[in-house]
């Protein structure tokens, strides 16, 4: 074999494996690209589900819940209150891909058992910060409205500001909070 016929069959070679690299790259951007997937609906959330951060019961306390879909995990991440999962979302550290979020909307699901829905869309959602309601642990609320009116219907009553999703300031979702006494456990104790 001369220098000149190694040469082209390795160039061949080099060619056809190119050519099968390329190919399988493309049928698997086809295969596990963003495009084919489905976006899940809610949940009901269950006294079994535990809110993501403190590992509580996260039906257990007031105010506006939250679910956050993940790509490749079979059932949502909870928060026992919507604040924290915008919470989640401003941490450079929890980089999944989020497949959807839900949170309560207020204006019809209970302050005090609002888990059972309905839910909507965060994106979808109309947001209250800063409102005289506390959500779960006596947290400030970051309130979700499916319905811009029944958010200002809020707002008139407990205060507050409308804003957009992006615009929740990091420090208000990120923030260390005090918690109040909860008079029914210090009257006990």
């Amino acid at each position: 074999m001369t220098l000149l016929s190694y040469t082209q069959n390795t160039k061949t070679k080099l060619v056809g494996k190119f050519f099968i690299v390329s190919s399988l790259v493309t049928l698997l951007t086809g295969c596990f690209g963003n495009e084919d997937i489905a976006i899940p609906g809610p949940l009901e959330l269950t006294s079994n589900d535990q809110s993501y951060f403190c590992g509580m019961t996260a039906a257990g306390h007031p105010g506006p819940k939250a679910q956050i879909h993940i790509l490749g995990r079979k059932n949502p991440i909870w928060f026992a209150a919507a604040r924290d999962a915008v919470g989640y979302l401003k941490l450079p550290e929890e980089s999944n891909e989020i497949l959807a979020l839900y949170v309560s909307d207020m204006g019809k699901a209970s302050w005090l058992t609002p888990e059972t829905g309905p839910w909507v869309d965060i994106n979808k959602a109309t947001l209250v910060i800063e409102s005289s309601r506390s959500g779960g642990m006596g947290a400030p609320a970051v309130v979700p409205f499916a319905e811009t009116s029944d958010a200002q219907s809020f707002v008139d009553q407990y205060g507050g500001r409308i804003v957009k999703l992006d615009d929740i300031p990091a420090d208000y979702v990120l923030g260390m909070v005090e918690i109040p006494d909860n008079p029914e456990i210090s009257s006990t104790h």
